[in-house]
């Protein structure tokens, strides 16, 4: 994820460069051919099968087979074929736990990305280059939280924390620390001040990763494929309602804090329903019962 978040970082820093080498279109043009450029590398570097990788090292092709032979034998039972049981799916509150979780994230993640370069022109009167570098900080921050979060993450597990409460530490983090942080933001009165609260948002943003990311995966280890895509439709509706919602809600009140203080409390709500319904343990989707 760390190299998800620094895609943000280059893209914020280039762009006012590219503008104003090429006009409006100049982000679109490099950026959709460097994405030719390292579809190129990925084809080059890919396998259909670890055992036919050119660069696997035996360790880690031993390792690969030890764990798939462990997956296999824990889902033998699961029939990949046919529609996918979307209402059994839905039926059960830990779902819906992942879904708004990701459903916020999103909201938060792309209204953030999005808004913050204009949010420091209007607030603070930077100029769009210097609003780009404000921007651009607390993705960085993201990147580097998300390395801390996950090794901490993993060493509570080791350490006998159940899986349950470590996803909801994380998760609490990852929301209700950007929801007072964002609520810092609206005090903040100097640009400097306001790119603080920022990093310290989007910062602790990255512990989420930890808990509703991976919770996919341990809730429904046959279904997480389409759980993930069920939590992805959730999320880009969500994130598009705030992208376009937030340019109303500025144009009807005039004001980007009342849509900031609304995204602190639609965090701080999210992170209560997580801590409610999520679980770390495997759900038993063959039955609808909750």
């Amino acid at each position: 994820m760390a190299g998800f978040q620094l895609g943000n970082v280059v893209g914020l820093m280039l762009s006012p460069i590219l503008m104003s080498q090429g006009g409006i279109y100049g982000p679109f043009v490099i950026f959709g051919l460097s994405g030719f450029l390292w579809l190129l590398v990925w084809l080059s570097a890919t396998s259909s099968a670890p055992d036919r990788h050119p660069q696997i090292t035996k360790s880690e092709l031993e390792y690969i087979k030890q764990k798939k032979q462990i997956s296999t034998m824990e889902n033998k039972r699961i029939s990949t074929s046919g529609i996918p049981p979307f209402g059994r799916l839905l039926s059960k509150m830990p779902t819906w736990a992942v879904i708004v979780a990701n459903s916020m994230h999103s909201w938060g993640f792309f209204v953030i990305l999005s808004w913050m370069p204009i949010y420091f022109n209007s607030v603070y009167h930077v100029n769009l280059k210097q609003a780009a570098w404000f921007s651009a900080v607390p993705w960085s921050m993201m990147a580097f939280t998300g390395y801390i979060a996950g090794f901490w993450s993993d060493l509570l597990i080791r350490r006998g924390t159940s899986i349950t409460l470590t996803r909801k530490i994380m998760q609490s983090i990852g929301f209700i620390g950007p929801g007072i942080a964002l609520i810092g933001l609206t005090t903040a009165k100097q640009p400097l001040v306001a790119s603080a609260w920022l990093s310290l948002a989007v910062g602790l943003k990255s512990f989420s990763h930890l808990g509703f990311l991976i919770n996919l995966q341990e809730i429904a280890p046959e279904y997480s494929g389409v759980l993930h895509g069920m939590c992805l439709t959730a999320g880009t509706l969500a994130a598009i309602v705030g992208t376009v919602g937030a340019g109303f809600f500025v144009e009807l009140l005039g004001s980007f804090q009342g849509f900031i203080l609304l995204t602190a409390i639609l965090y701080l709500l999210s992170a209560l329903f997580y801590n409610i319904y999520a679980t770390g343990e495997r759900v038993d989707f063959d039955t609808t019962a909750a």
